[in-house]
């Protein structure tokens, strides 16, 4: 199985990118990963907020493929604890999915049609991040995630 992290816009921050590509190097070792960028949407000033949700949603589609299961970073999606989205994760490799992409939408959320094609939701917090936080937060649950699968001492109980 692969596991895709779809994400809208560049990350700024250079210390960010670099903490996030050590995290993405030490998936490498557990899963087929993979970290895709949609650039941000030119000229939004003109755009309402529905209006750069859907336009962002038509960008979200072409990356996705018919099999893929989408599972969106939701502030109001399931938490998990640590060990509960590690087992998660298990339960998706056995069911013999291709791909699983988890997207982290732009500064206004989803499209209607991203909700509809969404399997699930998953909220890493109750608190607001910013999506280039996110990010980090996201792919460091999915390295202990593994070393949780794989008992190794990364996450400590």
């Amino acid at each position: 199985m692969t596991i895709k992290l779809l994400a809208i816009g560049k990350t700024d921050s250079k210390e960010l990118q670099k903490l996030i590509s050590m995290y993405e190097q030490r998936l490498g070792h557990y899963v087929n990963f993979e970290l895709e960028i949609i650039p941000d949407l030119k000229k939004t000033k003109n755009l309402s907020a529905e209006q750069q949700k859907i336009k962002e949603g038509e960008l979200i589609f072409k990356s996705l493929a018919n099999t893929d299961i989408l599972v969106l970073l939701d502030e109001n999606g399931k938490q998990y604890s640590s060990l509960e989205f590690s087992s998660y994760l298990q339960k998706k490799m056995n069911s013999g999915l291709k791909q699983l992409v988890f997207l982290i939408g732009g500064p206004y959320g989803f499209s209607e049609e991203i909700y509809r094609k969404a399997s699930g939701k998953i909220s890493l917090s109750k608190m607001t991040f910013s999506h280039q936080m996110v990010r980090l937060f996201f792919v460091e649950q999915l390295y202990r995630a593994f070393t949780i699968l794989r008992n190794e001492p990364y996450h400590h109980q």
